[in-house]
């Protein structure tokens, strides 16, 4: 029994020897001496007796957990590696006697040196002849007579142009296909007033002419074409 659970039970024998001397000096003396003093007539009646019984709690008190020892760390094994030392062989040296000799070669006769042959010569090849470039394409005929119209050139006078009094002539080259259509405007001869060039670029540019027709198909041309501004007109 530990030191903890005889301090408990101390004081509940304590408690238990009062009662019972409580219980002694009640039956011994004092009921005695109060059952003389009683008349006779009550003297053999029993008596009634009020004892209080306290009850202790004698559930022993949960014991605290025990603190846990840490376990020790491990400790790692190095493991050590012995190399052997190098075993160095002992070579004899000593020819025994059961040794083989090889008999001394003969020496070889010279070899006369053979006349040098001449390598026959090697074929020249000859390179392929070269193709002959194609033809550069025929540049369109230039057309400055005779140039028809299916929807003449509408030149705009510039506004600005008009108030600053410009005029003059303008000559364009242009590049029309097979179908009398206008792919390339550019101005031949300006007139002196950019303003007004680019007014009979864009009139140009907007025409339809009539397809040039030479041995009987239509072909591509360049026509020559002027246009004259006037501040009368």
């Amino acid at each position: 029994m530990t030191w903890p659970q005889v301090k408990r039970l101390v004081p509940l024998l304590l408690i238990i020897l009062l009662h019972i001397g409580f219980i002694y000096v009640l039956l011994s003396g004092w009921l005695y001496q109060t059952e003389q003093a009683l008349p006779k007539a009550e003297q053999g009646l029993p008596k009634e007796v009020f004892v209080s019984l306290i009850t202790v709690d004698n559930t022993p008190e949960p014991m605290p957990p025990e603190p846990q020892p840490t376990p020790p760390k491990p400790v790692p094994v190095v493991k050590q590696t012995i190399t052997p030392p190098p075993v160095i062989p002992v070579i004899n040296r000593t020819p025994s006697e059961q040794a083989i000799t090889t008999p001394p070669v003969p020496p070889q006769p010279p070899v006369p040196p053979q006349p040098a042959v001449a390598a026959p010569p090697e074929p020249v090849l000859s390179a392929p002849p070269m193709p002959a470039p194609p033809p550069p394409p025929s540049q369109p005929k230039t057309v400055s007579t005779g140039v028809e119209y299916l929807q003449a050139p509408v030149p705009e006078y510039p506004p600005l142009a008009r108030r600053m009094g410009e005029e003059g002539r303008v000559t364009l080259r242009v590049l029309v296909n097979e179908t009398g259509r206008p792919t390339r405007v550019d101005v031949q001869k300006t007139s002196g007033s950019p303003r007004l060039d680019e007014a009979a670029r864009q009139a140009v540019l907007h025409a339809m002419f009539k397809p040039h027709i030479e041995d009987g198909r239509a072909t591509t041309v360049y026509a020559i074409v002027p246009i004259t501004f006037h501040l009368d007109n």
